[in-house]
Order: C-alpha cells, then structure tokens, then sequence
C-alpha cells in the first residue's frame, strides 16, 4: 500500500466527535462497502427513516455517489471496519463533504468534491452529495421526532 493510501485510513478523531448528519455518511459509507448484507442494512434503514419512496430516492443518490467516486476518485477511500470508533482522514474528508452539501454550501462542498474525484465529475458528486446529505437530515429530524431525549444521535 503507498503512503498516500495509507494517510487517508489515519485516524484523525472518533466518529462520536461528529454530527449526526456526519457520523451517518461515514457510517453508510462503511456499510456500503462491507458486503452485501450491509448495504441491505442501508435500503432498510433509509426506508424505515423516510419511507420507501424517499428511501429509494436517497438510496439511489447514495448509490450513485459511491459509485462516482469508486469509478472517478482520486485514490480509492480508505475506511475503518464499520465497528470502529476511529475516524479515519478519508472518512472525515467525505464526512465534512456531506455536510456542507447538505447544508446548502454549494462552493464549499465542489471544492471537496475535486479532492475526492477528477474535476470533470465534482459538481455531478457534490449534487448527489446535496441529495443524500438532506436525506441523513431528514433522517435525523424524524429520529429526533421519535426520541426527543436523545442527543447527537447517529442514524443506525
């Protein structure tokens, strides 16, 4: 493994240090790439939280951004085991990319978007990165909903 490789799987912090919204991308990021059981782990979740319509519609954003960035990254990203309590610097970097495009800091989130993938794809990312970033929103307003006590909670 190069050097490059190895400095994004660093860790950086603990997944408890992030935002709700954030903590969730890195999590489905984590389950996207397990295997197979996990990701139907990701459609359920993104179902039970916004229904199947919504559900499938930020599915297939998330999909559609793994996949950009799987066929157009830079480097592939390193991640740590979905278990992990790390953070590891490729997963911050896409944890602080979904949050700023869900937030609607459109410039902020194409400026990292061309750090993950080639510049010809970045606002076609940071698009998809809107989508899925306002669903983990939602998400987490309906969580909130369901359990008013609970604070800074993560989506799974």
């Amino acid at each position: 493994m190069n050097e490059a490789a190895n400095r994004g799987g660093a860790p950086v912090g603990y997944l408890s240090e992030l935002a709700p919204v954030e903590a969730g991308a890195v999590l489905y990021l984590r389950l996207w790439c397990e295997n197979k059981e996990a990701r139907s782990q990701v459609w359920n979740d993104f179902a039970h939280h916004l229904g199947p319509i919504q559900g499938r519609q930020a599915l297939g954003s998330f999909e559609s951004l793994c996949d950009l960035c799987a066929r157009h990254g830079r480097r592939p990203l390193m991640r740590h085991h979905v278990t992990c309590k790390c953070l590891g610097a490729d997963e911050s970097c896409f944890a602080t990319f979904i949050g700023y495009a869900s937030e609607g800091a459109r410039e902020d989130a194409l400026q990292m978007a061309m750090t993950l993938v080639r510049p010809d794809m970045a606002l076609m990312l940071a698009g998809l990165a809107e989508d899925f970033g306002l669903a983990l929103r939602r998400m987490t307003l309906a969580s909130t909903r369901r359990h008013p006590t609970t604070r800074n909670e993560t989506l799974h």
